[in-house]
């Protein structure tokens, strides 16, 4: 279950919420930053925050799909724009709201900062996502393979790291 509070002592916020309250047993995906590389590795949007803000957000539903979500189950994220201009950071949450992500609203936190990890780096979201059970006739699309700890989950692969059994844990 998930359920997004807005506090109602405080100034509602435009298109998002104040907290997200996921139920325990609940799936979740941490995402690392997406960012505004293609599938080469090249910088889309040089010098284009509102640019690479679409470049970042498609990435990130591609980050979603490969774990199971989607831009809808999205629970929080950080938004990271490299710039002191309001204007540029309102222009960079403007793609976050056409995009979907806010339409829970989700909790979020757009954030100005001086510099991001690659050179010409404007944009950087970072997610928490809720990955919903399949539903009846679906199937998840997990296989796993026990002996190397590696999933592969909608065409991903992932490695697990094994932290041994709860035998003697005090």
């Amino acid at each position: 279950m998930l359920e997004r509070v807005t506090a109602p002592a405080l100034f509602p916020p435009p298109t998002y919420s104040h907290a997200s309250v996921v139920e325990a047993g609940t799936k979740l995906a941490f995402l690392a930053g997406a960012v505004p590389l293609d599938a080469g590795g090249e910088l889309v949007g040089a010098g284009d925050p509102v640019r690479q803000a679409e470049r970042v957000v498609a990435n990130l539903g591609e980050q979603l799909r490969a774990v199971g979500s989607d831009l809808a189950h999205v629970i929080a994220t950080d938004v990271y724009v490299v710039s002191g201009e309001p204007s540029v950071l309102s222009a960079v949450w403007e793609v976050v709201e056409a995009s979907g992500l806010s339409a829970g609203p989700h909790s979020s936190t757009l954030i100005g900062v001086a510099c991001l990890g690659y050179t010409g780096q404007l944009v950087e979201i970072t997610a928490t996502a809720v990955v919903p059970e399949p539903t009846v006739g679906e199937t998840a699309g997990t296989t796993a393979d026990t002996t190397t700890g590696t999933i592969s989950e909608s065409g991903a692969t992932v490695d697990t790291a094994v932290f041994g059994s709860a035998e003697g844990a005090l």
